[in-house]
């Protein structure tokens, strides 16, 4: 594990659990405490690795109770989950986001590696060489969204 942050130990370790299982509950302050860090570096992990854009759904319950669940879906088994990856795609979004969500829709086979490629490169940065960032984001959301719309509607 050498060369590894804190980090990447943390996303590996819940992705081997969920590799068995798709869904597992979590106690934050007891993974903290498994990987002897901060409580924060556990949400840190789950807010940046296990984003809807990466094919991951999180849910948690605050309080003495309280957990996280974090459960892997298929892009586009579900019509919701679509949905959602819409909704959060919005009006404008990055190319490294753009990218997460098309190498999501490769590792679920939902996308051959040469369509992936296409489509990343019909939103690449070159492609959509506009001079003022806003448009290029908005212009890429949208067909990412018309993709996924697409890829909802056509079985």
């Amino acid at each position: 594990m050498q060369g590894q942050n804190i980090s990447d130990i943390i996303e590996e370790y819940l992705k081997r659990i969920l590799a068995d299982t798709h869904q597992i509950e979590i106690k934050r302050s007891e993974i903290a405490q498994l990987f002897n860090c901060v409580p924060s570096q556990i949400n840190y992990v789950i807010n940046t690795r296990f984003t809807i854009q990466n094919g991951y759904i999180v849910r948690s319950k605050r309080g003495g109770g309280g957990y996280i669940r974090i459960a892997k879906v298929n892009l586009v088994s579900d019509a919701d989950v679509l949905d959602e990856l819409i909704a959060v795609i919005g009006d404008d979004i990055n190319s490294a986001q753009a990218f997460q969500i098309i190498q999501s829709l490769f590792e679920d086979g939902v996308l051959t590696r040469k369509e992936a490629n296409l489509v990343l490169a019909a939103m690449d940065q070159r492609t959509l060489a506009f001079e003022d960032k806003r448009i290029e984001n908005t212009v890429r959301a949208r067909i990412l969204i018309s993709i996924l719309n697409r890829l909802k509607y056509d079985d």
